[in-house]
């Protein structure tokens, strides 16, 4: 017989059972609700805020810069009361002010932050709207700054999206931006419409096909074009090339099939061979091609000349056209020995499929180097086998305060780690990529980015730290801490982290990481077939972005309304007060707790150099205190140089090649691929360096005379700069562009993001054009003023390359499935008439008379009467399956 004491306990757990179940229960329908019945919408006020009454200076915005916005919440229900509710959202911008007294935002980490009601709370009313006013650092210039998948949380309860925001559409969730579009009130950038549109394709006309006979893309050194044309019949060609590796032969000869070139011993010969004293050039990927009626001979330096070579063929055969190619005589060699792509995964993971088709275009384009940016503060995307909390923590993002299962979501990612931002490359993948693109002569060059940017593997390692001491196997716990317990410094990161942003460079532990991590990737490029001979270190942003010069000290003499004013003294550079590094610094080993980055950077080039690694990469402020390149234990190291150059990066870059660093140009200005393609708010990306990188930019873009630039380009704000180099310049080692995925999550605007740009960066990095002027010293550029640069050969190449894209390359695009960029036609109405151009003739331009009910094919002026209004232009890709977003014609 029960006691009446356990009676008593048994009915006192299933009263409290009883009511947290109710109470959970009450959660869980009141998140249901809020994500049902609510309806986000984000409003920017006013981008210009300090010159309207706003004290942006004193709300501590960096230069004293803030925007004021409206978060509208409208409940499509009845009233809604409960206060026990947050709603948690993505904010590019760190908000600085609340003004309205029901709501309070906090900011938790990177970009994540949190609404809450106040005391003051009444209710969300009956189909009724709340506004929160708020202002917000910096600007806010385009959709894409707003990020998707709000969601809602409450205790016990599992978390929501409110619906409206969980899209890709950001339509769905931000107003037009209209007249906000501009940075500042002298921004004299020019807005993308149909008419500006119009005026700036106006010098680009469509050539005839016969214009466009025997060009190749990149464009070769040299190369003598014949009358003869070589129809190939349905026998195919016959590929003999006994000198190229088998894997190679058989994605050159996938792409022959993807071209429906049949490959039979009865086709059209094409035959390469080997042979270092006849190749034109003596540099790897020369080659000579000479088409004739009876066979194609190539005559190359090594393998990847072959390999180029018969590209080159390639190049020339139309997709879904007659296969005929001319008859052509090529000397060949590429510019720079590295011509590559930066992709980053950290941010937002990427597919595997995705990375293919990228190495599968770059390999038609003769690009060599994929920088494979792995690690960040948002996601670890490599498996390590011994570690695996890198991936089942550090690669997932879901709502877990702790993070000790997952990072908190960042970025529109979303309370659930079946999101965008979650994801990794397993072990087989990574060996399988690396094969891939050795087959394709391109070299995987591995990122895991240091000191800073580390955010991801801390957390999964003090996950599996709290594992192992659950555990009581303390040292084991303590083996690869990024850590040091005794560091409370104060810091911001540029993404708004804060000290976890940062692996501690002081502490053994973090150099057996760093050992441990390139064990493991150099074994699986080992399995792969392409031993590791390049590592990249990252390096980059090892700082407080508090002490930077945006900011001023709230006590300081001197202040000026242009700088935040912030209180400095509770700020820290990153691991100051770290008893560690303050040991390192105390013992001389390092001058400063400001020269920890390079410091480390050293370090690890011990371990490359260890590892049999004689080549080291890194981003140029990663090494900035060093004294030059021979401080580190390896042969070679190379900087990516990522200055804008009307910031003084034209000058600024010659001092890494005159303290011995390799030179691979990343500038933002330029060659970034996350910024937009035009200056317009439906545009997506960042704009820190400039408001737009389009193909025709990056194509009349100097990488190997950097004051050049200033000739033909503008800076941020649409300003004229003028450059001169002061300094020695060696010249650059290569060119890379770079795809940074903070608000690219997926693989679909990967591409748009990617292509037809891609093409011109490959244009620049294996081909230098008349055009491009040598560098001199002392020589000083600016637009409108000097005039080195010829203009008539530079319009007359950019012409001839955008038809070439427009009428063939965008067609094979097409074939391989990328979803690339249709760039939206110019388009004015003269004297009753529709006139429309586009910047890459040979796409399809449609117009419509009736608010987009139905399309029709523009071919020269049309007529247009009074009552045609609203009239809607659009383009559509060569295989008419998708068209650009559509705009009206004022």
């Amino acid at each position: 017989m029960k006691s009446f004491k356990t009676t008593l306990l048994n009915a006192s757990i299933t009263a409290l059972l009883t009511t947290l179940g109710s109470s959970a229960f009450a959660s869980q329908t009141i998140v249901d609700t809020l994500s049902q019945q609510l309806k986000v919408n984000y409003k920017v006020v006013d981008n210009h805020a300090a010159n309207h009454g706003v004290d942006c200076s004193n709300l501590g915005g960096d230069w004293g810069a803030c925007n004021k916005a409206t978060i509208s919440l409208t409940n499509k229900g009845p009233a809604i009361q409960d206060k026990d509710w947050a709603i948690y959202f993505s904010s590019i911008r760190m908000i600085l002010a609340v003004e309205n007294e029901q709501f309070k935002i906090t900011h938790l980490t990177g970009d994540l932050h949190k609404i809450e009601p106040t005391d003051k709370f009444r209710a969300f009313p009956a189909n009724g709207t709340i506004t929160i006013p708020i202002i917000g650092e910096y600007w806010q210039l385009s959709e894409t700054d707003v990020l998707p998948r709000w969601y809602v949380t409450s205790t016990n309860a599992k978390p929501k999206i409110i619906k409206n925001t969980d899209t890709e559409t950001l339509a769905n969730i931000v107003s037009p931006i209209g007249e906000q579009w501009r940075r500042t009130p002298d921004d004299h950038n020019i807005l993308m419409t149909p008419q500006s549109r119009f005026e700036r394709n106006a010098d680009v006309k469509k050539l005839d096909a016969s214009a466009l006979r025997g060009q190749i893309i990149p464009t070769p050194t040299k190369f003598t074009l014949a009358n003869a044309n070589i129809t190939l019949d349905n026998n195919g060609v016959d590929l003999q090339l006994n000198n190229l590796n088998t894997a190679s032969q058989s994605v050159l000869k996938e792409q022959f099939k993807k071209l429906g070139i049949p490959l039979t011993n009865k086709g059209y010969k094409i035959e390469a061979n080997i042979n270092t004293n006849k190749a034109n050039n003596t540099v790897p990927g020369a080659y000579q091609l000479n088409i004739t009626p009876k066979k194609a001979t190539i005559i190359a330096y090594d393998e990847s000349g072959i390999f180029y070579g018969v590209e080159s063929v390639l190049s020339l055969i139309p997709a879904k056209q007659k296969p005929v190619i001319p008859e052509v005589s090529v000397e060949d060699a590429p510019r720079f020995q590295y011509r590559g792509i930066m992709l980053d995964t950290g941010r937002n993971f990427k597919s595997k499929q995705a990375v293919l088709r990228l190495l599968d275009q770059m390999a038609a384009y003769k690009l060599n180097k994929f920088h494979f940016h792995l690690s960040d503060d948002e996601g670890w995307r490599i498996e390590i086998p011994g570690l695996p909390e890198l991936t089942e923590v550090g690669s997932q993002r879901c709502h877990d305060l702790t993070e000790q299962s997952c990072l908190l979501p960042q970025l529109g990612s979303g309370p659930n780690n079946d999101n965008l931002g979650s994801g990794y490359f397993s072990r087989d993948d990574y060996i399988e990529i690396v094969k891939y693109a050795k087959a394709r002569f391109i070299e995987v060059i591995p990122e895991i980015d240091m000191p800073a940017h580390a955010r991801a593997a801390i957390v999964a390692m003090e996950a599996r730290y709290n594992r192992l001491m659950a555990e009581g196997k303390e040292q084991q716990a303590n083996e690869f801490r990024l850590v040091d317990p005794t560091d409370t410094s104060n810091t911001t990161t540029v993404q708004f982290y804060d000290r976890k942003s940062y692996l501690n460079p002081c502490l053994d532990s973090s150099k057996r990481f760093v050992d441990k991590i390139i064990t493991e990737i150099a074994q699986m490029h080992q399995e792969a077939g392409q031993p590791i001979s390049v590592w990249h270190f990252g390096g980059d942003e090892a700082k407080n972005i508090h002490l930077g010069n945006g900011y001023q000290d709230i006590n300081a003499a001197d202040k000026v309304t242009w700088k935040g004013t912030i209180d400095q003294s509770k700020e820290d550079h990153p691991w100051a007060k770290s008893q560690a590094c303050q040991t390192l610094v105390k013992q001389g080993t390092v001058k400063d707790i400001e020269y920890l980055p390079s410091y480390f950077a050293i370090e690890v080039s011990k371990i490359i150099k260890n590892h049999g690694i004689n080549h080291m990469q890194a981003w140029q402020d990663g090494v900035k205190h060093a004294e030059n390149a021979k401080s580190f234990a390896v042969d070679k190291v190379t900087v990516n140089f990522w200055d804008a150059l009307y910031w003084g990066g034209y000058d600024s870059a010659s001092e890494w090649t005159n303290k011995g660093y390799q030179m691979v140009i990343s500038n933002p200005d330029y060659v970034y691929f996350d910024f937009p393609y035009e200056v317009n708010p439906k545009e997506s990306g960042y704009y820190w360096g400039t408001r737009f990188n389009d193909e025709r930019k990056i194509f009349s873009f100097a990488p190997n005379n950097l004051p050049q630039n200033a000739e033909t380009s503008t800076d941020r704000d649409g300003n004229v700069f003028s450059a001169k180099g002061t300094m020695n310049w060696s010249g650059s080692y290569g060119l890379s562009a770079q795809l940074w995925n903070e608000i690219v999550r997926t693989d679909n605007q990967m591409e748009y993001m990617m292509y037809p740009r891609l093409l011109a960066v490959a244009e620049r990095a294996w081909h230098q054009s008349e055009w491009e002027i040598p560098y001199v010293k002392n020589r000083e550029f600016k637009q409108g003023e000097t005039h080195y640069v010829d203009q008539t050969k530079l319009l007359s190449d950019w012409t001839r390359f955008a038809n070439i894209v427009g009428q063939r390359e965008l067609a094979k695009l097409d074939l391989a499935g990328i979803d690339y960029r249709l760039p939206l036609p110019g388009a004015k109405i003269v004297a009753g008439k529709l006139m429309a151009n586009i910047a890459l003739p040979g796409l399809t331009i449609e117009y419509s008379l009736n608010n987009g009910k139905t399309w029709l094919t523009y071919k020269e002026e049309t007529a247009i009467t009074k009552k045609q209004t609203n009239i809607l232009v659009r383009s559509r890709s060569l295989d008419g399956k998708r068209t650009s977003r559509s705009e009206i014609v004022q």
